[in-house]
């Protein structure tokens, strides 16, 4: 149906960048909001950015200012440019798109496979 690929993870030194791309493809009439979630080992997936069909966009507090993220609509992709990383920046991320499908109009909610991004000392 719908198919999300990350790119974008890795290693990087405290207070370096990193920017993650999530591109989706398939049967997508519209997409409505995306998101990228961070999941560390022993955590549950929390939000990280989250950017509104209109491109409204919203942070928790410990990224703000930090991170950016970002859509190129065209594209069906969504960014998530981090900045000033620290070690609690390590996880692994997760894009996340709601769309509406071509054969239907259920809004429904997808998962990318994931990217690490482990932030060194």
């Amino acid at each position: 149906q719908v198919q999300l690929v990350e790119s974008g993870g890795g290693l990087v030194q405290a207070g370096g960048s990193l920017r993650l791309s999530c591109a989706a493809s398939g049967s997508i009439f519209s997409i409505n909001a995306m998101g990228w979630y961070r999941q560390a080992p022993g955590n549950q997936r929390a939000l990280v950015a989250r950017v509104a069909s209109g491109g409204n966009t919203n942070y928790p507090d410990p990224v703000k200012g930090r991170f950016t993220i970002s859509r190129n609509n065209a594209k069906n992709t969504v960014y998530l440019q981090m900045n000033n990383l620290s070690s609690g920046g390590t996880g692994v991320y997760y894009c996340n798109v709601e769309t509406f499908g071509l054969r239907g109009r259920r809004l429904r909610s997808y998962w990318g496979q994931g990217t690490q991004v482990t932030v060194s000392s």
